[in-house]
């Protein structure tokens, strides 16, 4: 009898070339760790679903992975084995499982970051492995009204790296906002699903207009151009974290 087993993941993306396992096997990849561990536990090779496919450098509070398997092994003795093996770096928060059609890609509604921007004039190295350390106050009020420009359903070629071929660069960008706590600035969003450095190329665009650098209402040029180099550079990737993917019940 196969199993769907759905797991909730933490990591620290510094130290890997991103989620997807690469065709070099020394290439350290979140897929390719957690794979690894699974099959030594499970005695078979598993073939894992993510609902986010972050890019080298970025991080993850509440990725979701799913997989079938033919073991009988609990998922409370495979999140003890795998965090045995991967924690601190990358921790199972959760295991367990999941209707037999739950599939972390396919059955997310949508996938929420954060990327955090410190202000401060010096960086703090207790948190620079998360932040983009950005000396100078950057204006909120600004970036907010070139967000909403941004907010709805787009295309959103000018803000990704081009996925190839005849596929779709159209998105719903449900929400993206701007926020300030103390010397950290933090802009959330949230969509029905990304493209490759999106979230990164909006907050570098976002940032420009906060930096004076470009107007709020030359948004709309950038996104109708459907051009990469129309929008403003991507932001570092260490800043950027996956906080959550939410399915029909959450």
């Amino acid at each position: 009898m196969t199993r769907t087993v759905r797991l909730t993941l933490a990591y620290d993306g510094t130290g890997f070339r991103g989620w997807a396992r690469q065709p070099d096997p020394s290439t350290r990849t979140i897929e390719g760790v957690v794979a690894a561990q699974l099959q030594r536990v499970l005695r078979e090779t598993v073939k894992l679903s993510v609902a986010g496919r972050t890019d080298a450098g970025v991080h993850a509070r509440g990725q979701v992975a799913s997989f079938i398997t033919d073991s009988t092994v609990q998922p409370e003795r495979l999140q003890k084995a795998l965090n045995g093996a991967l924690a601190p770096e990358l921790v199972v928060l959760d295991a367990s499982y999941a209707p037999q059609d739950f599939d972390a890609r396919f059955s997310a509604k949508a996938r929420e970051y954060v990327y955090r921007i410190q202000e401060a004039t010096l960086p703090d190295p207790f948190t620079a492995r998360f932040v983009w350390h950005r000396p100078g106050d950057l204006r909120p009020g600004p970036m907010r009204e070139a967000a909403r420009f941004l907010v709805g359903e787009h295309d959103f070629a000018s803000f990704c790296r081009h996925p190839g071929g005849d596929r779709s660069t159209v998105r719903d960008l449900r929400r993206l906002t701007v926020g300030r706590k103390g010397d950290v600035l933090s802009i959330r969003a949230v969509a029905n699903a990304f493209l490759h450095h999106m979230v990164r190329s909006l907050v570098g665009t976002l940032v420009a207009v906060g930096d004076g650098k470009l107007e709020a209402g030359a948004i709309m040029e950038i996104l109708d151009a459907r051009d990469r180099d129309a929008a403003g550079r991507p932001a570092p990737a260490r800043g950027l974290t996956l906080e959550r993917v939410h399915f029909s019940t959450t």
